[in-house]
């Protein structure tokens, strides 16, 4: 009997192990199907070809910043640098004299003496303040040697540095902060910013920036952002200047250096206005790293508003992007681009402005587009809409080799006058472009005189009154007959 359970149950055993493994193969080959499946949808999705000449929009490895843990929780980046807890403090008025001080922490000990709402004033008379300002409370900032944008050719000396490696300032959440007459350097910067706000206010006046590293100049998560009579240096294959939901207010900004502008996630509730500002870039498409954008404008969980007003974006790919925001531009100029604005998706007024670009002046992949009074140069396609976009144009006017070469047509026995076709809502300007707005387009950018307008021999003569053409172009002088009467054969009763 003992002999016969133990069989028995070696044979229930048996049975089950054949059914565990017949389980477990149906269940691959029910899994093995839907990931052959998708295995095969991802490659079909890679490798199908893209025919659009927009459906490439700007890297969105930023967008989800706010998603994310925020780069700059230094105790974490730099364990070995602790600053500490900030104090109340007492001080009406902080006077620090550093004259070059790296590790001493006497620029973090001085933000901890000035009570809220009380003034800093940094002196650097032997040399550069070296610290981090690590603000947590309301505090107005103020370079005793004083700071004029227009003496920025002179390289004047910086008031404060950031240790390698780390921020010049971070300002924490809810607290506002005003600088004034500072010159900042973070030149081994690394992947910190320069000055780091988190929902805060920060407001610049008469400051400098000398930053080279892998992150922005200013990076704003949240809050507000005025910046005004300010230039930055930046160094940087990111964005000079990244708002990331934050409201940016710019007026007599000047970026150079950066392979890219400004990018912007517009806050929620005010609009963003630059006005005045000059955004220069390389002038040369970027290797590596993000595209070359002079203003990258991003949609948020709410739809912002973004207006430029007498600003110049030289030197960069695309002008302007912009995806799912609303966007006015005018009296503006874009110069030394591919593409001068370029509309993802959202709204784009665009109006009283120049645009010179080599590709296509406003190209629009979706979203509503308002085009006019504009002037654009030396463009192959004045304005490129996709099926998903619509745009409205009037009163645009062109100056380009490619678009404006005149075309013949036959008024008398082989005497041809010369006409010049328009487009949709843009007409062709003839002659030369006018090299004062050349001076203030690519000229800022140190570039000779390039004429973008279509010359035809012997034009000026012909207007006068003097000559015609042939079917292929060319010019024939011929005094003979002047005015109508080169149509006319002289004007005789059996001159036709």
């Amino acid at each position: 009997m003992i002999t016969h359970r133990t069989s028995h149950r070696t044979l229930l055993g048996l049975i089950g192990g054949v059914a565990a493994i017949a389980v477990a193969v149906t269940a691959f080959a029910m899994g093995d199907g839907p990931a052959h499946a998708q295995v095969a949808a991802k490659v079909e999705s890679q490798t199908r070809p893209n025919f659009g000449v927009l459906l490439d929009p700007p890297t969105r490895g930023s967008r989800s910043r706010r998603s994310q843990h925020r780069r700059y929780d230094y105790g974490q980046h730099r364990p070995d640098w602790r600053p500490g807890p900030l104090r109340p403090g007492g001080e009406e008025i902080v006077l620090i004299d550093c004259g070059g001080n790296p590790g001493t922490g006497a620029v973090e000990d001085a933000v901890r003496r000035v009570r809220p709402g009380g003034t800093l004033v940094i002196r650097a008379r032997g040399g550069a303040c070296v610290g981090w300002l690590n603000v947590d409370k309301p505090l107005t900032i103020i370079g005793e040697g004083g700071f004029d944008p227009r003496d920025w050719g002179s390289n004047p000396a910086p008031t404060l540095m950031a240790p390698d490696g780390l921020p010049c300032m971070t300002v924490a959440q809810g607290v506002r902060v005003e600088i004034r007459d500072m010159v900042f350097a973070s030149p081994r910067a690394g992947d910190a910013a320069c000055i780091v706000g988190y929902g805060a206010e920060i407001v610049l006046n008469r400051v400098g920036f000398r930053h080279a590293g892998d992150e922005a100049a200013i990076y704003a998560d949240g809050g507000l952002v005025d910046i005004r009579n300010t230039i930055i240096d930046a160094q940087t294959i990111a964005p000079a200047i990244v708002a990331d939901g934050a409201v940016l207010t710019a007026h007599e900004l000047a970026v150079t250096g950066a392979q890219s502008g400004l990018e912007m996630v517009p806050g929620v509730g005010q609009t963003s206005r630059l006005t005045n500002v000059t955004l220069k870039g390389t002038g040369a498409p970027n290797a590596f790293g993000p595209r070359s954008i002079g203003i990258v404008i991003r949609s948020g969980r709410e739809y912002g508003r973004v207006e430029i007003e007498n600003t110049a974006v030289l030197g960069y790919v695309e002008g302007v992007a912009i995806e799912g925001a609303s966007v006015a531009i005018t009296n503006s100029r874009i110069g030394r681009s591919d593409k001068g604005v370029v509309l993802y998706n959202g709204e784009l007024n665009l109006s009283n402005s120049r645009v010179r670009a080599s590709e296509v002046g406003v190209a629009a992949a979706s979203g509503h587009a308002v085009v006019v009074n504009n002037v654009f140069s030396g463009v192959r396609e004045v304005i490129y809409a996709e099926n998903r976009a619509t745009v409205e144009a009037s009163g645009n006017r062109v100056w380009s080799q490619y678009l404006c070469r005149a075309q013949f047509r036959d008024r008398y026995r082989g005497r041809y006058e010369p006409y010049w076709r328009g487009g949709d809502g843009w007409e062709c300007m003839y002659g030369a472009y006018p090299q004062n707005w050349w001076e203030n387009e690519d000229g800022l950018l140190g570039l000779p005189y390039q004429d973008d307008g279509y010359q035809l021999e012997g034009y000026r003569e012909y207007q006068s009154g003097i000559g015609y053409y042939t079917r292929d172009g060319r010019y024939v002088r011929d005094e003979r007959y002047r005015g109508d009467n080169r149509w006319r054969g002289g004007g005789g009763l059996f001159s036709r």
